[in-house]
């Protein structure tokens, strides 16, 4: 909400020195947003004044069409001679009334104004458009034309209202009052304890028989629709220049005078409205909810099929608008047009179901600025004034006629009372305010208090966020202020802490983070297309979804089953971008549905749900895995004067595995493995132990080259996801420390020629087993294949390091353990000793 700081004085007296900014410090502290404040003018120097266009001469020989005029500036020039202006817009013509900015003037965004020759002449000053004077969008795209009533001369930067400060408030959904000047005038008015002058407060006639027509078929989703009838328009009247100023620094385009002055209105009281040419209604005016398929043409031209669910305003032939969202082509006020102008116009003030609106908007794709209220709750009672209102302004502006009949159709209601302890406030801020503050408090947002220790507080029409005594605790809070409320921190209860599995998650986030890997945080959303992309087989698990009922993204509506996506992505952009050379990391959920969750129950909100209800939910949910996954592109290793870099493979993608299960001291066996959306000749399936079997923890490595030219990404793109909720379940007890052995390591290489096909894993296993307690590490250094060794084999080169942990030991202590372990390794793989 856009609140220009002249139109917020007209309600509240603010002291004639508070700046934009004072306003703003005080709004803030009674729990509005206020994102920025905006001077507008700033730096604007006159002269800057109305003139008149005597005369004007079309050049010839240019690009495009350039004239030159003669303007009537009365004495502001000094010398009350014409000025001498070359202008290129064709908008204005003779006679008319135009703004001029002279030589010596200054414009929005330091432009000098001086006399200067071009096309031939020289100009002496210039004449103006909207945008030139920061005015926003009036909607010609042209020089400003003002009405024929200013004189020439007259200071335009005040006609204009040019300089002044303007509020661009954040309003949350539960404070959908001030989307109007009332709002926040009312707020304004608290937060300085002044009185406000209410615009609601009008004299409004009662209803009678001589409305016209209207139907509400349905009372739960309408249940206020007030109708006012004006005739006498006169159809070439224009919007004043204050009013077209208001609109343009409250953000909106002015259109036509009687579309203005409902725009004017709402803007005022928070009650969007809506005027029908009466010409074009044909009959009763009617509310109801749409007929399935039935379509209606909207004011953006746009052809919507209806729902069943859509709340309409219909006459005799079927909808004419969108109830609370916008209104429909065929009723539209015609605009400034002598012969076939509007001269006749029905005025609707309806008050429409929050929900309903909310929901028709969201599935037409099609906020508006009635919707935005509405869905945050408009008050009730504010359309009968809403609708006088609009009706004195266009006996004003566009010298009509109010006839005397008065529609106005109301649901009975009752106002809403909520019962709280006086000392309520005190206990939930734990500051003791006392029954006189909070009654005080209460009063001053509109509310009625009666009763001493026990408060009936009626709460007044146009809060509908007030609901229950925590609501209104928390009104008293935020006016005594919350940066009084007192810093003071829990005490923990002893003995508790952080869980193992916590503690898991976090040591792994610092282990990929100590590893080089960048932490990336993504929506949990996906779409068909992504897991198109990634190659997934029709049955694969990871297409069975949880889809959204109000998704963010029609494109992506449902939860992910796989946190590769949003790394992807990620590592895509940053790749667009620039940064070639990445490896990020993500931790998080994962939706994996069974099949055989139930259906979800209401659980109840005036008690704790038994734990039978509890499980009931939990039993609804789908499974929801921890994982961890890493994606890796360009260099791993950067290259400069201490050698060659090194670029991100699959064996980087497995190790980043290993770091994982290394923080839960757990090995991972590796084997080769076809899983999308991985190479097929590249693809490592990742096992841990789990109570004595081996359990698919995971996939890694470098992603097939149909994936990665689908979904844009670097070549050679490698990544890696494991289920960390496995590995948690392969933790054997406790987490122990290494020992640390104070006696030297006995080092020996051993080079071992197998067959192509068979798994390094498997050698490596088989090694640690026949070396046995005095092995300290294994390490893989070389892989070689060649004439050499013959074809259809490879050499594995491994260091493998022995050390006892109470003494020194022999040569032939470690070559007896090597010489063990390579013989199984023989006995299990046909390993062969190179060179033996």
């Amino acid at each position: 909400m856009r609140v220009p700081l002249s139109w917020l004085r007209e309600y509240v007296d603010l002291p004639a020195t508070e700046t934009g900014r004072d306003v703003q410090a005080k709004l803030v502290s009674v729990g509005l947003e206020v994102e920025t404040v905006e001077q507008t003018g700033a730096g604007l120097k006159g002269p800057l004044v109305v003139g008149q266009v005597l005369t004007i001469e079309e050049l010839e020989g240019f690009k495009k069409p350039i004239r030159f005029c003669t303007v009537d500036v009365g004495t502001a020039n000094g010398t009350g001679e014409p000025q001498e202006i070359v202008c290129g817009a064709r908008n204005f013509s003779v006679g008319d009334k135009v703004v001029v900015v002279l030589p010596g003037a200054v414009l929005p965004g330091d432009f000098a104004i001086a006399a200067r020759k071009t096309y031939g002449k020289t100009s002496h000053g210039m004449i103006c458009s909207t945008d030139e004077l920061g005015m926003g969008d009036d909607g010609t795209h042209g020089i400003i034309v003002l009405p024929p009533e200013f004189e020439p001369g007259t200071d335009a930067i005040e006609l204009l209202e040019l300089v002044d400060e303007v509020l661009d408030i954040a309003v949350t959904p539960d404070r959908g009052y001030c989307l109007s000047m009332r709002g926040v005038a009312r707020e304004t008015a608290i937060a300085y304890g002044l009185p406000l002058r209410d615009p609601a407060l009008l004299d409004v006639p009662p209803p009678n028989a001589h409305g016209y027509p209207v139907k509400v078929s349905d009372p739960f989703g309408c249940s206020n629709f007030t109708a006012r009838t004006v005739t006498g328009l006169r159809p070439e009247a224009r919007s004043p220049i204050w009013m077209q100023r208001r609109l343009q620094k409250a953000g909106m385009r002015t259109v036509s005078l009687a579309v203005d002055i409902t725009n004017y209105v709402m803007l005022e009281l928070g009650q969007p409205l809506h005027a029908y040419d009466r010409t074009r209604v044909a009959g009763t005016i009617g509310v109801r909810r749409a007929q399935q398929g039935e379509k209606l043409t909207t004011l953006d031209g746009a052809k919507r099929v209806l729902d069943a669910q859509d709340l309409v305003i219909t006459d005799d032939r079927g909808p004419i608008g969108l109830a609370g969202v916008m209104g429909g082509a065929d009723t539209e006020i015609a605009d400034h047009a002598e012969d076939s102008g509007t001269t006749e116009v029905v005025i609707e003030a309806a008050h429409f179901d929050a929900i309903a609106i909310a929901r028709t908007a969201r599935r037409h794709k099609l906020s508006s600025e009635a919707s935005k209220r509405f869905e945050r709750g408009v008050d009730p009672q504010a359309a009968a004034a809403a609708a006088q209102r609009t009706v004195d302004l266009l006996v004003l502006l566009a010298g009509g006629t109010a006839e005397a009949g008065v529609t106005e159709i109301t649901a009975p209601s009752a106002p809403r009372t909520i019962a709280m302890p006086a000392n309520h406030p005190d206990r939930v801020a734990g500051v003791e305010y006392g029954r006189e503050t909070v009654v005080r408090r209460l009063q001053q947002v509109g509310c009625d208090v009666y009763g001493q220790d026990e408060l009936i507080v009626t709460v007044p029409s146009w809060r509908p966020d007030l609901a229950e005594p925590n609501d209104l605790a928390e009104e008293v809070i935020r006016l005594e202020g919350y940066e009084n409320l007192p810093s003071t921190l829990p005490t923990p209860p002893s003995g508790r802490g952080l869980t193992d599995r916590q503690r898991l998650h976090r040591r792994v986030g610092r282990a990929l983070a100590g590893a080089g890997y960048v932490e990336a945080l993504s929506y949990p959303f996906i779409g068909d297309a992504v897991l198109d992309q990634l190659g997934l087989e029709k049955d694969d698990a990871r297409r069975r979804t949880v889809t959204l009922v109000n998704p963010l993204s029609d494109e992506e509506p449902a939860l992910r089953t796989t946190l590769l996506p949003g790394l992807l992505g990620a590592l895509r952009r940053n790749d667009g971008r620039g940064s070639h050379d990445l490896a990020l990391f993500e931790t998080g959920l994962v939706f994996r549905p069974t099949g055989e969750e139930t259906k979800a129950v209401r659980l109840p909100v005036d008690r704790r749900p038994t734990d039978e209800e509890i499980a009931g939910l939990d039993a609804a949910l789908p499974r929801q895995p921890r994982r961890a996954a890493v994606v890796l592109a360009g260099a791993r290793e950067q290259a400069g004067w201490w050698g060659k870099g090194r670029p991100a493979d699959w064996a980087n993608s497995v190790e980043a595995a290993r770091t994982i299960a290394r923080e839960a001291s757990v090995e991972v066996t590796v084997r080769a493995d076809r899983h999308a959306p991985w190479h097929p000749g590249r693809c490592a399936a990742l096992y841990v132990t789990v109570d004595g079997e081996e359990t698919l923890f995971g996939h890694a490595g470098e992603l097939h080259p149909r994936v990665i030219k689908e979904l844009h990404l670097p070549e050679r793109t490698c990544a890696m996801e494991v289920e960390l909720d496995v590995l948690e379940q392969a933790v054997d007890g406790t987490l122990q420390a290494p020992r640390i052995s104070t006696f030297p390591v006995a080092t020996q290489d051993v080079a071992l020629v197998v067959a192509s096909d068979v798994p390094a894993d498997a050698v490596e296993k088989a090694l640690r087993e026949g070396a046995g307690g005095l092995l300290e590490s294994l390490r893989l250094f070389d892989v070689f294949t060649g004439e050499q060794i013959g074809e259809g084999n490879k050499s594995l080169a491994y260091a493998l390091r022995f050390r006892a942990p109470d003494r020194t030991l022999t040569v032939e202590e470690a070559t007896a353990a090597r010489d063990t372990a390579v013989a199984l390794a023989a006995e299990r793989t046909g390993a062969v000793l190179r060179g033996a």
